[in-house]
């Protein structure tokens, strides 16, 4: 196991009475990890306090071995840390190519490499047209670029990133989503990507962290979070459904109602046995029109971490095309 590139123990900051972050302990993997949670859970105040922009009331962050609320170390993060805020960091009358180089300077670059690294970086970010502009005039999704751009000019080990897709269309969320993604798993960089598109989470990021009333609330590997615990299949049926029921419910398998004509069946593991399934309904004298197995999704892992049980039921979940299922009607005997 590598370290940690962020350890937190009982962070606590109070902005008066209010507890915006509650005491928790928290490591931070490398690679990209995702920071989620509802408005007012925590996750702005955890990353400027990563940042050495707030003391904390209580405890210790370290952000790769340095301490943000050290003089002598917090300048040592602003060299190892690139951050992209939420809100615009543009200087106005800048060009681009002026306002990366001076943001890279401040980090410690020489004026030569700054201005080598600023004309990198802009290529990178699609912006190689535009970098003599006044950034004035720049688009929302020229400006979040400009955004990743300074905060890569450094070449840091460790991205903080604070909703780079806010404000985006369809085309500039793709492009955004496009670099994120490269950035973490094709060139190695650290991320905490702070976001509430759980859709953008669950495509860039390999953990994620979840916020709750400023404590943590889950955590882990994406690809363990979403993993069924058992598994839940979407059953279609010709013929009386209720005798098929009590067939489930006398076998153990909990089941609830679908859309129209339909039902969910709880199976105790991740590997349904979808013979046993057309058993019991050939004994409940039924014929199954359509069985499919749902994988759960980040979605569900966030709405159970925030104590909000998941919708039993949707149209889209009993739809052919619904992306997260798996056809089980060739198992069939």
């Amino acid at each position: 196991m590598s370290e940690p590139v962020i350890s937190i123990r009982n962070l606590v900051k109070c902005y008066g009475k209010i507890r915006a972050l509650d005491g928790f302990d928290l490591d931070i993997p490398s690679g990209p990890v995702g920071l989620l949670g509802p408005n007012g859970s925590g996750k702005t105040t955890l990353l400027k306090l990563l940042l050495g922009l707030l003391v904390p009331t209580e405890g210790e962050a370290t952000v790769l071995g340095f301490r943000p609320t050290q003089r002598r170390d917090r300048l040592s993060v602003r060299t190892v840390v690139g951050y992209m805020p939420e809100g615009d960091c543009i200087l106005p009358g800048m060009s681009a190519i002026e306002l990366v180089s001076t943001l890279a300077r401040i980090t410690g670059l020489r004026t030569e490499d700054a201005m080598t690294r600023a004309h990198e970086v802009l290529d990178y970010v699609q912006l190689d047209e535009e970098r003599y502009r006044p950034t004035d005039g720049y688009s929302t999704g020229m400006k979040q670029r400009l955004k990743l751009a300074q905060a890569l000019a450094h070449d840091p080990q460790l991205l903080l990133l604070d909703e780079p897709t806010n404000g985006l269309d369809p085309k500039g969320r793709r492009q955004m989503l496009d670099l994120v993604e490269d950035l973490g798993r094709t060139q190695g960089k650290n991320i905490l990507l702070c976001s509430h598109l759980l859709q953008d989470v669950e495509r860039t990021c390999d953990h994620v962290v979840v916020l709750n009333e400023g404590g943590v609330v889950e955590q882990g590997k994406v690809s363990e979070l979403t993993a069924a615990k058992g598994a839940l299949l979407l059953v279609e049926v010709e013929g009386e459904s209720a005798r098929f029921i009590e067939q489930l419910q006398a076998a153990g398998l909990q089941t609830s109602e679908g859309t129209e004509g339909g039902l969910r069946i709880q199976w105790p593991d991740a590997d349904p046995d979808a013979d046993r399934v057309f058993e019991l309904a050939q004994q409940a004298g039924v014929a199954i029109t359509q069985l499919r197995q749902q994988r759960s999704s980040l979605e569900d892992v966030f709405l159970r971490a925030v104590g909000v049980v998941p919708h039993a039921t949707s149209d889209t979940d009993a739809s052919p095309s619904h992306g997260d299922s798996d056809d089980l009607l060739g198992k069939q005997p």
